[in-house]
């Protein structure tokens, strides 16, 4: 994928909302490992690619900024053939 991702910190928010549902406005900064879980299940659904996510990015990632700084890196690497 060429370029920055149309992925926005609105966009897991409202995902986040979903699955708890919940108001957006009202969904915590701060995520869990089901959180993070649901995340990736549908950003890879979203751009139809597999997200390959190291241990240590799975584990640098605690709040939603974190969710999309690693997502967004993750989708402007380029696919493996």
């Amino acid at each position: 994928m060429a370029g920055q991702p149309d992925l926005g910190r609105a966009d897991l928010v409202t995902m986040l909302a979903e699955l708890s549902a919940r108001p957006a406005a009202t969904v915590p900064d701060r995520i869990g490992s089901m959180e993070l879980a649901w995340l990736v299940h549908l950003v890879e659904q979203r751009y139809d690619r597999r997200l390959d996510l190291t241990d240590d990015q799975l584990a640098g990632v605690r709040t939603v900024d974190d969710a999309l700084a690693v997502f967004r890196t993750s989708l402007t690497d380029p696919a493996d053939g």
